[in-house]
C-alpha cells in the first residue's frame, strides 16, 4: 500500500448521481492502491434539510448552500458538479478560475458553445477535468474498446446502438423542478439525445473513432405539460425520441436510437460492432458479459460466444472477487475515481476530459440541428 494524500471533495448536489459518485469516493481505496485517498470535505445544495440528511448519510465533513462559496474555500481540492445541466458551465468557470480539479456530470454541457467556454477555462487554468461518462469504464465495455483496439474485428463496417426507457409515457407527468428538469429545455438543453444519446456517442467515438457527418429524426410526442414550478401548462421544448444515421472517419456506418417511450425498457442500453473477422455485442442489462462472434473459428463450432467478464486478465477485475464472480453498474464510478486519481498523482488527466466530451456534445448539436433542417450535417 502506498503512502496516501487526501484529495479534499467538494460535491454540488445530492441527487441519484451524487449518491453514485459518494459511494465510489468512499470504496475506491478499499480495492485499489492510490496514492490519493478522496476526502468527503463538503457538499453543496439548497434545500438545507435534505442537504444534511446527504451528509450524514454519506459522511461529509461540512455543508455549503452557496456553490460559490464552496468553491471559494481553500480546503476544497476538486469538484464535483452534479447539478442540471444549464449549470454545469458557470460552477466550472468559476471552479477553474479557482485552480480546483473538476469532476462534471454528463453531458459537459447544454450545447458545444457553452461547452467550448468550460475547456478553454479548464486549459488556461491548468486545472484537472473529467466527465462523468461511466459505461466507459464497465469491464465488458472496456474489453470490447480493447478488442477494436487490438485489431480483432478488423475493419469495422456497422455500428449499431440504443438507449430506450419509458419513464415519460404518461401525460400527467410534469416538467421541471426536481427530479424532472429532464424534461425541462431550459434545464436540460436537450431531451434523449443529450441524456441517453450522449452515452451511446461517448461509447463510440471512444471505440470506433470520430462521427463524420449525421442525419436525424426527433419527435416530442407530448406537446405540453404542466411546469412544476410554474403549475402552468407550458410546451415541451426537449426531444422525446431521436434516430439518426451517422458516418465515421474510418467508413463505418452507424444507427442510434434513443427514446423514452418504448414500453417495458427502463435502462435498455445495447451495442454492437461488426468488423471483417469478427463482431461484438454489450447489453447493459447484462453488463458483465460480452457477446463475441469470431469467423475465424472453424464452421461447425462457430457462432456468439458468451464472455462472462468477470476473471484476472479482464480489465479492472484483478481489483475485485475470485473468477466467475461479477460485478455492476456502481462499480463503474469506482473505477473512473480510480483512473481519475491514478493519473492526478502524475499531474495528468484522465479521459475523458472536457475537450473529450465537448466532441460528444458537438454531435449532439449536429444530430438536433439534422432533426430540424432535414438535412445531413457535416461535422467540421
Amino acid at each position: 500500500m502506498r503512502s496516501q494524500k487526501d484529495l479534499n471533495i467538494g460535491m454540488i448536489g445530492y441527487g441519484f448521481m451524487a449518491r453514485a459518485h459518494s459511494n465510489a469516493y468512499r470504496r475506491v481505496n478499499n480495492f485499489f492502491d492510490l496514492a490519493y485517498r478522496p476526502n468527503l470535505k463538503a457538499v453543496c445544495a439548497r434545500d438545507e434539510g435534505k442537504l444534511k440528511a446527504f451528509a450524514d448519510t454519506w459522511g461529509y465533513a461540512s455543508t455549503e448552500t452557496d456553490w460559490r462559496k464552496l468553491i471559494a474555500r481553500d480546503d476544497i481540492d476538486a469538484i464535483d458538479i452534479c447539478v442540471p445541466n444549464d449549470l454545469h458551465h458557470p460552477i466550472a468557470l468559476a471552479a477553474a478560475r479557482a485552480g480546483k480539479m473538476i469532476l462534471c456530470e454528463k453531458p459537459l454541457s447544454r450545447n458545444a458553445a457553452e461547452g467550448l467556454e468550460m475547456c478553454e477555462a479548464v486549459e488556461k487554468a491548468g486545472v484537472l477535468n473529467t466527465v462523468w461518462y461511466n459505461y466507459r469504464r464497465v469491464p465488458a465495455v472496456t474489453l470490447a474498446k480493447n478488442l477494436v483496439a487490438e485489431g480483432r474485428l478488423g475493419r469495422i463496417f456497422h455500428y449499431r446502438a440504443n438507449f430506450l426507457q419509458d419513464w415519460t409515457i404518461s401525460p400527467d407527468l410534469p416538467q421541471g423542478g426536481t427530479g424532472l428538469w429532464r424534461l425541462d429545455a431550459a434545464a436540460a438543453g436537450s431531451g434523449v439525445t443529450g441524456d441517453l444519446l450522449a452515452h451511446c456517442i461517448d461509447t463510440a467515438i471512444w471505440i470506433n473513432g470520430p462521427i463524420t457527418s449525421v442525419t436525424a429524426m426527433t419527435e416530442t410526442f407530448i406537446k405540453e405539460r404542466k411546469h412544476t414550478l410554474t403549475g402552468q401548462m407550458q410546451k415541451v421544448g426537449i426531444d422525446d425520441a431521436c434516430a439518426f444515421l451517422a458516418r465515421f472517419a474510418n467508413g463505418a456506418l452507424a444507427i442510434f436510437e434513443s427514446t423514452r417511450y418504448a414500453r417495458g425498457h427502463k435502462a435498455l442500453y445495447t451495442f454492437e460492432i461488426n468488423g471483417e473477422h469478427a463482431s461484438i455485442a454489450w447489453d447493459l442489462e447484462n453488463l458483465h458479459r460480452l457477446k463475441y462472434f469470431d469467423h475465424a473459428d472453424e464452421s461447425i463450432v462457430r457462432g456468439w460466444r458468451d464472455i462472462h467478464v468477470s476473471d484476472g486478465d479482464q480489465p479492472y477485475m484483478d481489483k475485485w472477487w475470485v473468477p466467475g464472480l461479477q460485478i455492476g453498474y456502481e462499480h463503474s464510478f469506482v473505477h473512473q475515481v480510480a483512473d481519475f486519481l491514478e493519473a492526478a498523482a502524475k499531474g495528468e488527466n484522465a479521459g475523458p476530459t472536457f475537450r473529450d466530451a465537448l466532441e460528444t456534445t458537438r454531435v449532439c448539436d449536429a444530430v438536433l440541428a439534422s432533426a430540424a433542417s432535414g438535412q445531413w450535417v457535416t461535422l467540421g
